[in-house]
């Protein structure tokens, strides 16, 4: 295996997890000066608000009001920070 690089994740309740990327994958990803957490903390706000695009979304039957409000939540703050819908990222509107 390749040399890996160690990112931490911390939660509201103080519990952490750990995990490796390989060395550079971060870097490859970036715009030239981001620091790397920005590339790491981004790739999770992509991946976490198109998680809760499709359970909202694309699920058989009615989705409770308190994951549609989750999506709702995450469409927002994705927008917030990436500065475009979500739908707009995802090159379709449901």
């Amino acid at each position: 295996m390749g040399e890996t690089e160690t990112y931490t994740v911390t939660g509201p309740d103080g519990e952490e997890e750990s995990f490796e990327l390989p060395a550079g994958l971060v870097d490859v990803l970036s715009e030239q000066g981001e620091p790397s957490t920005r590339v790491v903390t981004d790739v999770i706000v992509q991946a976490m608000a198109q998680q809760a695009h499709v359970i909202a979304h694309h699920s058989e039957g009615g989705v409770p009001d308190d994951i549609a409000e989750m999506n709702e939540t995450a469409e927002e703050l994705f927008e917030e920070r990436f500065g475009q819908s979500l739908e707009d990222a995802l090159g379709h509107s449901h």
